[in-house]
Formats: C-alpha cells, structure tokens, sequence
C-alpha cells in the first residue's frame, strides 16, 4: 500500500546528507564572492530597476520585500562597500524594516529585466531618514522616504538557470489565470468595499500616487 502524507518525506537533516545529494561547488563557485563593488557591479547597480531585499527579526521570522525605481534611482552607490536603497511611500507594513531594527543582516538581489543572471548582495543594513544622497534619488520630485543602507559583506553574480528554467523574460510563456488584483481584495481583504471601487483604486488610480503619500 502506498503510503503518503508527512511520514513519508525522506527529510535532510544535517550538511554531509545535504552535499551528497547536491554534491559541492566549483573551486571558482566558492571563490566568486567578493568583500567590494567592482566597476562592473557599479554597472548593474545603475542599470537595475528592481531587486528583493530579505530580512529576518532576532527570532527567525523572515520577510522579503519587492523595491523598484527607474534604473539609476533604485539603488546609490554611497562608496566600494555601501550601497542604499531608497523606499517610496507603500502600505506602511514595513516588516523588513522591523526586522532591521532588531537584526541588521539582509540579503539583496538585484534584476535587469531580459537578463537570466541577478547580482547579490549580502550585508548588514541601517535605516537612515535623511542624507545629503537623498537628492541623487529623487524621482518625479519626490525625494525617498528612507533609505536603506548596507554595508557590504558579499558581493556576486549568479547564475542563470533559475530564470532560464521558468523562462521569466520569454513572453510567449507568460500565463495569468490568477484573478485581478481588485478580484483578490474583495474577498480576503476588502470584502466591503464594491469591485467598481477597487478597479478604480487598483487602476489608474494606483499609478499616479507611486512617489506620493
């Protein structure tokens, strides 16, 4: 008789079970990481429009949060080992930056759209609400929010398989039978309010308050 469920999981539990599955990296795998921005990261820094910054508070509950901008205001290189990142006015939920506050360590991975390698970054991040930096990420005349700013531990690029294997940027692959944002937050989170109301927020509406409160 098959049996199925949670009992029948074969569970890996320790790092030896882990590589001898999955085997170890390349010599040059290990040693790709890097404790600085090279020029060509600096590069991708300006061209990115877009990365994901993952936080975990003191107990282990993890968040990641979405951040974009034009390219070249998402992201300011301060100096070789500090980056910030610039936060626009949101659903003020801010649990990444709850988490910062009591555990500085992020993770940072930044995307180009069309291109199936990102950029990571590692470091540890600070909130500041005010530097002179702050004009050189100003959008549409709105200066940022915050900022994040990380101080860089590890710096790589990373492969390509991840985005080649869900053919992200391919178009022709693109499928979406998930219902419309409006849809979604009239029945989990704004079951009161009418769908014309909710197409109008989730609208055009949307896209006019993106750099204001």
């Amino acid at each position: 008789m098959e049996t199925t469920g949670k009992s029948a999981w074969t569970e890996i539990t320790d790092v030896e079970q882990l590589e001898d599955l999955i085997g170890t990296p390349l010599q040059r795998v290990r040693d790709k990481v890097r404790p600085a921005l090279h020029e060509l990261d600096r590069a991708w820094l300006e061209a990115a429009p877009f990365c994901l910054v993952a936080t975990s508070d003191t107990d282990g509950n993890c968040d990641v949060s979405p951040k974009g901008d034009p390219a070249g205001r998402l992201a300011y290189v301060i100096d070789d080992t500090t980056i910030a990142i610039a936060e626009r006015p949101g659903n003020r939920r801010v649990d990444g930056y709850r988490n910062i506050l009591s555990n500085p360590h992020v993770g940072l991975i930044f995307l180009i759209p069309g291109r199936p390698d990102t950029l990571r970054v590692n470091g540890r991040a600070r909130l500041v609400s005010d530097a002179e930096f702050f004009d050189r990420m100003e959008v549409k005349g709105h200066r940022p929010v915050l900022a994040l700013v990380v101080e860089i531990d590890e710096v790589f690029h990373h492969c390509a398989k991840a985005f080649l294997r869900s053919r992200l940027w391919e178009p022709d692959s693109w499928q979406d039978p998930v219902p419309s944002r409006a849809e979604i937050a009239k029945q989990l989170e704004r079951p009161d309010a009418s769908m014309e109301e909710l197409a109008v927020y989730y609208g055009e509406q949307y896209r006019t308050k993106l750099y204001s409160a």
